[in-house]
């Protein structure tokens, strides 16, 4: 069961007729539900319907108001979020963001929300929102907008939570952190790189492509866009439920077989070479793409660093990082895929992709896998009957 995709615009469209996007505020916080209602109701296309301050007043509501999309609170009396969640991803689907602490505990719960099924998460606004008003409501409408458009399916009973984006800053592109380096040539070597990027529904979609993989694949890298409290929870979560080996990244750790890379919330991670080795590089420059880490910045590092060498993979999100990026590791001789529009929570990057032709496969989630791991094989396949006549 899906929900219905709105238009571009954020405006819905329901049997022709345009609306804006109609919101239920559920916070037991009165005056974060004040706020949030003030936020929101400031933009052009979206409208706050109502507000509960628990469970079972946001049950009658959704009953009576119909919303498009829910903000939830993860802590609230009589019953908590995740609780409701469960319930409401189970019985009446629908796309919810969640509003939580960005603290590490709030980081487990959120995830645990993430992997039942909401779109995204948000911050709690702080108290004195003078200096960051417009920044917080412009984030917080834009991933409003998103889930208005999301992809939202019943949740499976069967599914146990074992998912996210950081906090938008000024649009630059890679060559803020990473300019573009013709000279670069890339390293002979068999050793290959796995480089995954993802927003928003990533965190489960590379959670589906990770427990899928076997324990003696290539070296992966992988930015997500995720503040600094969740890279290491959700690192740890990965770890726990797949073959591979996954740890957040630091700084000069070497790319091996049978692990994964994930890039610290706080940081850019890079792909470079040390002598005849890769090894993850951590940046602390601005953000591109309105993010920090950016997937175009590891793109194009890959790009330049591995060439050949590579799979580039872009997963479901919001917005475009990660297209040019896919685009210059396509040039330089990586094979690409993107995953398709029916099996992503938001087509945004993944399309942007597409789009520019930097995808050179275009997969539904659950063949992406098998896809990286039998072009793995060809890789191998090709530099064997290369060797004879390949040079020092």
């Amino acid at each position: 069961m899906s929900h219905n995709n709105g238009s571009l615009s954020g405006e819905r469209t329901i049997t022709g007729v345009r609306h804006r996007i109609r919101v239920l505020v559920v916070d037991d916080s009165a005056l974060v539900r004040r706020l949030l209602t003030e936020m929101l109701s400031s933009t052009r296309d979206i409208e706050v319907v109502g507000t509960a301050a628990d469970a079972h007043a946001a049950r009658e509501k959704i009953k009576q108001l119909d919303p498009d999309v829910i903000t939830l609170d993860v802590e609230m009396p009589r019953m908590d979020g995740i609780t409701f969640l469960r319930n409401l991803m189970r019985l009446r689907p629908m796309p919810v963001v969640m509003v939580s602490s960005l603290t590490e505990k709030g980081a487990d719960v959120t995830l645990d929300a993430l992997a039942l099924g909401a779109v995204d998460y948000l911050s709690k606004p702080k108290i004195d929102l003078a200096a960051t008003f417009t920044d917080y409501r412009d984030e917080l409408a834009d991933k409003i907008r998103a889930a208005a458009r999301a992809s939202v399916k019943a949740l499976d009973p069967l599914r146990v939570p074992v998912r996210p984006s950081s906090a938008p800053g000024p649009a630059h592109t890679a060559d803020a952190v990473l300019p573009r380096d013709s000279t670069l040539r890339p390293l002979r070597t068999t050793d290959r790189i796995i480089a995954i990027g993802a927003s928003t529904g990533g965190t489960e979609a590379i959670k589906e492509v990770l427990i899928r993989l076997p324990p003696d694949c290539p070296g992966v890298v992988i930015t997500q866009h995720i503040p600094k409290a969740f890279s290491g929870p959700f690192a740890r979560r990965m770890n726990d439920c797949s073959a591979v080996s996954v740890s957040e990244a630091e700084d000069g750790h070497q790319i091996l077989a049978g692990h994964v890379y994930i890039a610290p919330g706080d940081r850019h991670l890079m792909v470079v070479r040390d002598g005849a080795r890769y090894v993850c590089r951590l940046d602390d420059g601005v953000p591109v793409n309105r993010h920090k880490p950016s997937v175009d910045v590891l793109f194009r590092s890959v790009a330049q660093h591995c060439g050949r060498n590579a799979i580039g993979v872009l997963l479901t999100g919001m917005g475009k990082d990660g297209a040019r990026g896919m685009k210059e590791m396509l040039d330089s001789g990586s094979r690409t895929i993107a995953q398709d529009e029916a099996t992503s929570v938001v087509w945004g990057m993944p399309g942007e992709a597409v789009a520019l032709g930097a995808a050179e496969h275009v997969l539904a989630l659950e063949h992406i896998a098998a896809k990286i791991r039998s072009l793995a094989e060809t890789m191998d396949i090709t530099r064997e009957a290369a060797a004879p006549n390949s040079g020092p």
